[in-house]
């Protein structure tokens, strides 16, 4: 993978304090997985960027290099893979999704 590609996926992760990478829009995702996580991330109540991974098959690809993570969706979180649609529903049942949102110190829109 090109370190272009890399380079790019860390500044992006580093720029947005909560980033879930998915396949599609929050408004119109592409696939199950995406939007449950999205939906996730929505009812914490806080701003999150995205990237549609469907838009660019070189981030698609280099997303799961970046985080050594083999599927999509992917949450940072401060600059930390917090995990993919599994891990961010567990965490989001239990409370501790609402925690590390709010650990950010965005407010919601």
């Amino acid at each position: 993978m090109s370190n272009d590609v890399q380079a790019a996926i860390k500044q992006q992760v580093e720029e947005n304090p909560i980033i879930l990478y998915m396949k599609g829009t929050p408004q119109f995702p592409q696939c199950g997985f995406s939007m449950r996580a999205s939906q996730a991330l929505a009812g914490c109540g806080r701003e999150f960027a995205y990237v549609n991974v469907l838009e660019d098959e070189a981030i698609r690809q280099g997303i799961k290099e970046f985080g050594n993570w083999p599927t999509i969706p992917q949450l940072y979180i401060k600059g930390e893979l917090v995990g993919g649609c599994d891990i961010i529903l567990e965490m989001y049942e239990s409370g501790d999704l609402q925690k590390m949102v709010e650990s950010t110190g965005e407010a919601a829109q």
